[in-house]
């Protein structure tokens, strides 16, 4: 069965086809989708999440280096060399005349990435120039991986609906693997324990990421009340259906990945 990214928007850019999810129906519709948006939120401030980007091929992503955006794999095609992408940062506004954008020089698929199970979803994008703002750590333990984070991201606030021109955020909990995986498994899809993270409202649904938001970044405090990145917005079932929560990239399965790709990139 073929993975449905919530997350994803389709988009063709330069002449390369994106995927943007937006919940696994679109969010794991297939490696062209990959647009989500936040459903069940609020308006973010400016300056709230200053890591936070667009992708112009439909998705978000997060400043992991001042030259570096971590993303999905889903939302780019493959590893190469590529001045496609445009990334729009510093702003909640995406016609804000103060919005930051800069281009593309490479990208990095994650090795063994998979659209039909969604293993290894994630991505790193060169830019052409640093941009001078505040970058996002990834945690390297799973000590963070529970309790509440925050997600965010200018996808759809419903089901199949259109892209906002405001960045928006919410608050979602922890799934535990077992009820999420199980949940997904019933209805023939894939779940990875190792690679994936749930959180959402199981019981009642009502608040998740959508299409458009494919790649952008699930967050939480770390000890010290800093934001860590412990997951990338992945695939899912709709958006804010209960009994499927949102599937997340697990960030600490794959920092050391991470970083080992950041430092080769050319």
């Amino acid at each position: 069965m073929q993975v449905r990214r919530k997350r994803l928007v389709a988009w063709v850019t330069a002449g390369v086809a994106f995927l943007g999810v937006a919940a696994l129906t679109p969010l794991a519709a297939q490696a062209t989708d990959a647009s989500p948006r936040v459903v069940g939120g609020t308006r973010a401030a400016q300056g709230e999440f200053p890591w936070v980007v667009r992708l112009s091929m439909g998705c978000g992503g997060a400043l992991y280096k001042k030259q570096v955006i971590l993303t999905a794999a889903h939302c780019v095609d493959g590893t190469g060399a590529t001045t496609g992408i445009t990334v729009t940062a510093g702003v909640v506004d995406l016609q804000s005349s103060k919005a930051i954008k800069v281009k593309s020089t490479f990208v990095f698929q994650a090795p063994g990435f998979d659209p039909n199970t969604m293993a290894n979803d994630w991505a790193l994008i060169k830019l052409a120039k640093p941009i001078n703002l505040s970058t996002l750590p990834i945690t390297h333990s799973t000590a963070f991986d529970k309790g509440t984070f925050t997600v965010m991201g200018w996808g759809a606030t419903s089901e199949g609906g259109g892209q906002q021109r405001f960045l928006r955020k919410a608050k979602v909990p922890f799934v535990d693997d077992v009820e999420c995986g199980n949940n997904y498994r019933e209805q023939g899809d894939p779940f990875i324990d190792s690679d994936m993270i749930c959180a959402g409202f199981v019981d009642t649904g009502g608040v998740d990421t959508c299409q458009g938001d494919s790649g952008g970044p699930m967050v939480r405090k770390d000890s010290n009340g800093k934001f860590i990145q412990v997951g990338i917005v992945s695939w899912g079932e709709g958006c804010a259906e209960p009994v499927f929560p949102g599937v997340y990239s697990q960030v600490s399965t794959f920092a050391r990945a991470i970083d080992q790709a950041a430092g080769s990139l050319p």
